[in-house]
């Protein structure tokens, strides 16, 4: 096999376990087993796909910093939310974020994204489709979540928790997959959301460049002040 096969056939093999990731079926155990064998070869295989959330995500946060919080940024304090091998964390730190910390369901995957010494400290084993109870209402200025909102991975609804853990007056940037949004009920959470009061999309950067083979969508919400005090009254 020559070289152009070789890379030809290393790209189909990456593709192919990016697409297996998404028939997991949001189960906790199985996506926890599956990112356990994958984690090693994680950042290659969507290097090799042409990943731009991270990118795309972290220069969002920059911009929302900017336009909207006072302070310098080594001072705002963000939650990378499903953080994998802290792509996003590189990012952030390369545009001068500093108080950066992650959680993920996979300890392998957080594992990696210590090892990249940009977050302050990771968590493994944070299901963000149950509470991630060992986060306390509104802790972080900006929370950012990028390729989590993602076919057989985290529903909807936990966005709700994203607002919860957000400060008010906070920002959560997140990225949804195309077809992510076309077959879950993504936009009618965020509808649902903001009747409740719990959070204003204040952005969005339609079919923007996500994988080689999909584009995604970029979302900005501000929190609002009820936001926390909503979610911590649910029963």
């Amino acid at each position: 096999m020559n070289t152009l096969d070789q890379q030809t056939a290393l790209d189909a093999a990456a593709r192919e376990r990016i697409k297996a990731s998404h028939g997991l079926d949001s189960d906790a155990d199985r996506l926890a087993h599956f990112y356990r064998g994958w984690a090693s070869s994680y950042d290659l295989d969507v290097g090799r796909d042409e990943y731009f959330g991270p990118m795309i995500v972290a220069e969002l946060a920059g911009a929302v910093q900017t336009a909207y919080l006072a302070g310098q940024r080594a001072t705002i304090a963000i939650l990378d939310a499903g953080c994998g091998t802290g792509l996003v964390g590189v990012e952030l730190e390369r545009l001068g974020f500093r108080l950066i910390d992650g959680f993920d369901l996979s300890e392998e995957m957080a594992e990696k994204a210590r090892q990249t010494r940009a977050y302050r400290h990771v968590r493994g084993d944070v299901d963000l489709n149950g509470p991630p109870s060992d986060y306390s209402s509104a802790s972080y200025d900006i929370t950012v979540c990028c390729g989590v909102f993602t076919l057989g991975h985290v529903r909807p609804k936990g966005l709700r928790e994203l607002a919860r853990i957000t400060r008010p007056n906070g920002f959560v940037i997140a990225s949804t997959r195309k077809s992510y949004a076309e077959a879950t009920s993504f936009e009618e959470e965020v509808r649902r959301l903001q009747d409740a009061g719990v959070l204003v999309p204040a952005q969005r950067l339609n079919d923007g460049r996500y994988v080689a083979e999909e584009h995604a969508h970029y979302w900005i919400f501000q929190v609002t002040h009820e936001a926390n005090a909503q979610t911590e009254e649910r029963p």
